[in-house]
């Protein structure tokens, strides 16, 4: 698909690019909108093998065929576009985004608490991912990401479910599949993301700390190595279905959020029209 010829004019904007949010980029970049995302200087996500995130360390990074590069300024947005690619800067704030006059906002930063620093007034449309919004103040939508019946549901009044701290459950696994920090140091992988390991593997060191696997599957995420990383920080994921295609593609989650705001999107202009 020559996305040249069928982008709609306006852009959307993302503040995040982990795996969730490149699910849904992958989504409305397939439906021929024009997509830019935004990170830290060093994004934490584990997951990297499906997030375009990992294009801040590498440069580029491509996920089910899709290709992003990492832009140092927004100038060069517009040539990356002309590339059928999807432009990704480090701007946290989005104030370089901004720029651009973004339609839509997609906060898919997963911050799980309130956000002070997302306003309606950023975009004609802004969307927040799961706790921390509530629409109508910090966000026109907001969309439940927690599994379970609701999840992807659009809430256009109140809020998504609070955080509760633990890890969904995947192949009959929560919190047990969920590695992290067990102190402060540098963190070292010992396997990488699509290696099968069995309950007792040693997965990585943090500093000269030790880390085995609680169980038998396979690895579907490992934060960038050789990072700094802080005590309880989440830095691996095994994945007990044990399928190595899980690993590189974008997860049941991701698609179910990814179909969730262009719903979200498609409401809004409906609404939006009517009102004209």
């Amino acid at each position: 698909m020559n996305q040249k010829n069928c982008h709609p004019r306006e852009i959307t904007a993302f503040r995040g690019a982990g795996d969730l949010a490149s699910g849904i980029a992958l989504r409305l970049w397939r439906s021929g909108y024009r997509v830019i995302l935004s990170e830290l200087p060093c994004p934490l996500c584990i997951r990297r093998s499906v997030a375009f995130a990992n294009a801040v360390y590498e440069g580029h990074m491509a996920v089910e065929g899709i290709e992003s590069i990492l832009i140092h300024d927004i100038a060069e947005a517009e040539t990356i576009w002309a590339e059928d690619k999807i432009p990704l800067l480090i701007d946290p704030d989005i104030s370089q985004i901004k720029e651009l006059n973004p339609s839509v906002i997609i906060d898919a930063r997963i911050m799980k608490s309130y956000r002070d620093d997302s306003h309606l007034s950023d975009a004609p449309l802004v969307i927040g991912l799961g706790p921390g919004f509530v629409a109508g103040e910090n966000a026109h939508a907001v969309i439940e990401t927690n599994r379970g019946h609701d999840l992807g549901r659009v809430f256009w009044k109140g809020s998504a479910e609070p955080d509760t701290g633990t890890p969904g459950m995947i192949g009959g696994e929560g919190p047990k599949r969920v590695q992290k920090a067990p102190a402060s140091g540098i963190f070292t992988p010992k396997v990488e993301i699509g290696d099968f390991v069995k309950e007792g593997d040693l997965l990585a060191l943090v500093g000269d700390t030790e880390i085995r696997s609680p169980l038998t599957g396979m690895v579907r995420g490992v934060i960038y190595p050789g990072i700094f990383v802080n005590k309880g920080l989440k830095i691996m994921d095994i994945d007990p279905r044990g399928e190595r295609r899980y690993c590189f593609t974008a997860s049941d989650k991701a698609n179910a959020l990814g179909g969730s705001v262009l719903e979200a999107i498609l409401t809004w202009n409906v609404r939006e029209s009517a009102r004209q």
